[in-house]
C-alpha cells in the first residue's frame, strides 16, 4: 500500500509538473537563458525522480522537453544495485555498453544548448547517455548535464561522457535533487 501511494504521489507530481511546464511553454516569457538559441532537455529516468527534475528544468528554462526511452524498459529487478547480475550493473560494469534506445530527437542541428539529465549510477551517468550522445553530433553545441542521485555527487561522470560527444562544449554537472523551480531559475541565471 505504501508503494502504491508513492507511485500515486509520483503521478500527481508529474501531471501537476507536465501542466506546470506547458503552461510555461505557451507563456514563455522573461526566461533565464533567454538569447534566442533553441534549448532541449533530454532526460532517462529509470524511477521518475530525473523526470520530475527535467520537467521543472524545461519550464524554467523554455527548452522542449525530451525522454530517452530504452528500447526495453528497466523493470525493478533490472535496477537491483545490489544484484551484480542485474541488468543495471551489468551495464555499468561494462564502460563500452550501450543499451539501445527507442526514438530519436527530431532536427537535433536546431538546439544550440542540450541539457542531458540522469540518475547517477555507480557515481557515473548510466551508459544508455552514451548511446543517446553518440547518435548526434554536438559539435559548437553546450551540454549541459544535471543529475539526480541518492546521496552521491556526479563522480567522474564527465570523464565517460565527453568522449561519446567530441567537439561539445560542457558545461560542469549539476545535482538537482530538491530543487525547487526558483532554484533552477537562479541557476540557469548562473550560467
Amino acid at each position: 500500500m505504501k508503494k502504491f501511494k508513492h507511485y500515486i504521489s509520483i503521478l500527481l507530481t508529474v501531471v501537476a509538473g507536465f501542466s506546470a511546464w506547458a503552461t510555461g511553454q505557451a507563456q514563455n516569457s522573461n526566461q533565464a537563458m533567454n538569447n534566442n538559441s533553441k534549448k532541449l532537455v533530454a532526460y532517462f529516468s529509470a524511477t521518475g525522480t530525473t523526470m520530475e527534475a527535467a520537467i521543472r528544468l524545461a519550464q524554467a528554462s523554455g527548452a522542449v522537453l525530451h525522454e530517452i526511452k530504452p528500447a526495453t524498459p528497466y523493470t525493478s529487478a533490472d535496477l537491483n544495485w545490489t544484484d551484480k547480475s542485474s541488468r543495471s550493473s551489468v551495464e555499468m560494469a561494462d564502460k563500452s555498453s550501450r543499451p539501445a534506445i527507442d526514438g530519436k530527437v527530431e532536427n537535433m542541428a536546431q538546439y544550440d544548448v542540450v541539457f542531458v539529465g540522469f540518475p547517477i549510477w555507480w557515481y557515473i551517468a548510466p551508459t544508455i547517455i552514451n548511446t543517446f550522445l553518440e547518435q548526434y553530433d554536438f559539435t559548437g553545441k553546450t551540454i549541459v548535464p544535471f543529475f539526480t542521485s541518492g546521496g552521491s555527487g556526479a563522480g567522474e561522470t564527465l570523464k565517460y561522457l565527453k568522449p561519446s560527444a567530441p567537439g561539445a562544449n560542457w558545461v560542469s554537472p549539476k545535482n538537482f535533487n530538491y530543487m525547487s523551480l526558483d532554484d533552477i531559475k537562479q541557476w540557469l541565471e548562473s550560467l
